[in-house]
């Protein structure tokens, strides 16, 4: 799965249908915004996939794409609206938000299926196409640090796109201009929308019933799941679709191959088995976060062993137990899957602000179809 960017995937869908559709992204936020620049929706005449915030900003982007796609006159393929939220909208946020529009239809087939294939690499990408400019609506340019499919019907505008785009995807996405938005470009209009691929990592090892609750919280975030279990048949019957199940003999074994940078949550029914999994997790050294359940006491136990097998004491203090760190004492499944999420999120944004370098200190709180991996 890849996530938060759902865009291609209904665009695909809709072409496959014989509908055209609208792309609705934000190009731009100013002040107090529902959604960030690069947010984005695909509306149809009877579907709306993604959002871009909700409430009337929404509304009148959706009203605005069905205009367009009920209307019979062509309409170009990129253009965009300027939103002033409180004197236009009545929204308290006040901001200003301005929306990029974008018609698609069955000539866009190529480039969305070069999004689709170029996104599964988890790169950074961007796709480029003028504005107000009607014409060929299939006329786009996907580009990548590396890659570029497609065009903008002039050589010399390409070229000059390209370099724009890639300067805007080799950016943080913390500086100015923050990735999408308008470009001119020899008195050319041009809309830029960069993705950057935010799905990360996360592997549950439990199927207990704090795992079963975080992974359906994590279900609806931007993650990448993997939750692993011995017992095959105690999986529920169906999960969220960015969980993967992995039915394992030897959890910790599987720990080997773990992608870098994971956020790695150990839930399983043995404290055994939890020791042999953290074990692994911390001679590895390159996951984000490293959560055990359990007491304080459970954490102490764990310290004294694994630090009589050789793990340095710096190593452990990295280890987040007990997790769900917070004000809420509440031992409820659902509640401790909630501040686990949170825990892991706020890890995940200080990471994205260069505020730490990726994995966590110690973090105190007073709460006490399947695959067969091989």
């Amino acid at each position: 799965m890849i996530a938060n960017l759902a865009w291609p995937d209904q665009l695909r869908a809709a072409i496959a249908r014989g509908e055209r559709a609208v792309m609705v992204a934000v190009a731009g936020a100013a002040g107090s915004t529902p959604r960030e620049s690069g947010a984005a929706m695909v509306v149809t005449r009877d579907r709306i996939a993604g959002t871009i915030g909700g409430g009337h900003l929404e509304y009148e982007a959706t009203r605005l794409a069905r205009e367009a796609l009920r209307g019979n006159a062509a309409v170009p393929a990129h253009w965009l609206v300027r939103f002033p939220l409180a004197a236009r909208l009545g929204q308290c946020c006040g901001g200003v938000a301005t929306l990029a529009f974008a018609v698609v239809d069955a000539s866009a087939a190529t480039w969305v299926d070069g999004v689709n294939a170029l996104a599964r690499a988890s790169a950074p990408l961007a796709v480029v196409g003028r504005l107000g400019h009607g014409d060929v609506v299939a006329e786009r340019l996907v580009v990548t640090a590396d890659v570029v499919l497609g065009t903008l019907g002039e050589a010399h505008l390409d070229a000059a796109a390209v370099a724009a785009a890639r300067a805007r995807i080799a950016r943080r996405p913390d500086e100015p201009p923050r990735g999408s938005g308008a470009l001119n470009l020899a008195g050319i209009a041009l809309f830029v929308h960069v993705v950057r691929p935010a799905a990360f990592p996360v592997c549950v090892f439990g199927n207990g019933h704090v795992g079963r609750a975080l992974v359906q919280v994590l279900g609806a975030l931007p993650a990448s799941v993997q939750w692993f279990d011995t017992r095959e048949h105690d999986f529920p019957a169906s999960v969220p679709g960015n969980v993967e199940l992995v039915v394992t003999d030897a959890p910790e074994g599987d720990v080997d191959h773990l992608p870098t940078g994971a956020y790695v949550v150990v839930m399983t029914h043995s404290h055994a088995l939890d020791f042999a999994i953290v074990e692994a997790a911390l001679h590895r050294d390159d996951w984000r976060y490293l959560g055990l359940i359990g007491s304080r006491a459970k954490r102490h136990q764990f310290e004294r062993r694994l630090g009589a097998r050789g793990v340095a004491s710096e190593a452990l203090t990295r280890v987040t137990c007990p997790i769900g760190r917070g004000t809420l004492k509440s031992k409820e499944p659902g509640v401790i899957a909630v501040a686990v999420a949170a825990e892991i999120l706020a890890i995940r944004e200080a990471v994205a602000s260069g505020m730490c370098s990726g994995s966590t200190t110690r973090l105190e709180d007073t709460r006490a179809a399947p695959r067969k991996a091989g």
